[in-house]
């Protein structure tokens, strides 16, 4: 064998020794399987697992053998269960409404997350530290928990809010039916504009600097580096953030369903989320599957729309 041979066997063996280990051959991959592990095993355990199994009851009904009160049994009913909540009408009332919600709310909350990021960004705010703790400190109260303190706020009996505002000669009704949708986007106001006015602000600070002091040397005022530079820089997180809050809004219950607990202003199905409670709670666990398969390909489509619309000019 010559030396030309005896490299050529060398480099054969240490290319096929290469490819094994890009095959995830040899001790690399128990490497690579115990890193993974500790994800896809609660992935697919908490959370493909349960999605699967609600499609499946989705799919199935309740019959009973011998009249009302014969033996009940449980069968595959194909697209049964999504027929009835097609036909709810208090299915769409609660999408529509919380249609409603979105349309109003996420805006605001956006635009009111958007100038203070801004806000923080400048250098001519001072106590940045104070205000972004602030601003953020909502968003670690528990929903729920919010919830009960704006109830307390918005009471007729308890609020000195309420009380201050008669005091001057109004009478506001947080919890009649014109109102309490809002108080509900009120409290969600509350509670996540400072969580995306931290992903805006994050945003902001990756924007290079040589871009605000050449646009100072053509004579640009504050106002216009903020919304014809800051603002299209971070486009994407704008949209994420939309998405957030589109998927959040599809999700609401726990504000409506606290505030339930003083106003009857709002029913059992006020929300889809309320709605497929109840059913469940009914233990017609197949139909609220059905309805929580529909929440979420609303959810799907809205969302992915809204990126497909936005991606080309926020540059996803």
């Amino acid at each position: 064998m010559t030396d030309t041979d005896a490299r050529v066997i060398r480099g054969v063996a240490a290319s096929k020794g290469a490819r094994r280990r890009l095959n995830g051959g040899g001790p690399r991959a128990g490497v690579i399987t115990a890193f993974l592990t500790p994800f896809f095993l609660p992935f697919v355990l908490f959370y493909l697992v349960p999605v699967g199994y609600a499609i499946w009851q989705s799919f199935r009904v309740v019959r009973r053998t011998g009249g009302q009160y014969g033996t009940s049994y449980t069968t595959f009913g194909g697209f049964e269960q999504y027929g009835h909540v097609f036909e709810n009408t208090e299915f769409w009332s609660s999408i529509g409404r919380i249609g409603l919600f979105g349309i109003v709310q996420v805006p605001v909350m956006l635009f009111v997350a958007l100038i203070m990021a801004l806000l923080l960004d400048t250098p001519l705010l001072k106590l940045k530290s104070f205000f972004r703790i602030a601003v953020f400190m909502p968003y670690a109260v528990p929903g729920v928990i919010a919830a009960i303190m704006w109830s307390y706020l918005y009471s007729p009996q308890l609020s000195p809010v309420v009380d201050l505002l008669q005091g001057l000669g109004l009478h506001p009704d947080f919890l009649g039916p014109g109102a309490v949708l809002w108080s509900a986007a009120n409290i969600s106001t509350w509670l996540w504009t400072g969580y995306n006015m931290l992903i805006m602000y994050s945003a902001l600070q990756s924007v290079p600097q040589e871009l605000y002091e050449a646009a100072k040397l053509d004579g640009a005022s504050n106002w216009a580096i903020a919304w014809r530079i800051k603002v299209p820089m971070i486009a994407p997180s704008i949209v994420l953030t939309t998405v957030f809050s589109i998927i959040g809004t599809l999700q609401l219950y726990a504000e409506p369903a606290v505030l339930r607990q003083i106003s009857s202003n709002i029913s059992s199905t006020y929300t889809p989320n309320m709605l497929a409670y109840a059913v469940a709670s009914g233990n017609n666990y197949q139909q609220a599957a059905a309805i929580s398969v529909v929440i979420a390909l609303i959810t799907f489509v809205l969302s992915f729309g809204f990126m497909r619309l936005t991606s080309k000019r926020a540059g996803l």
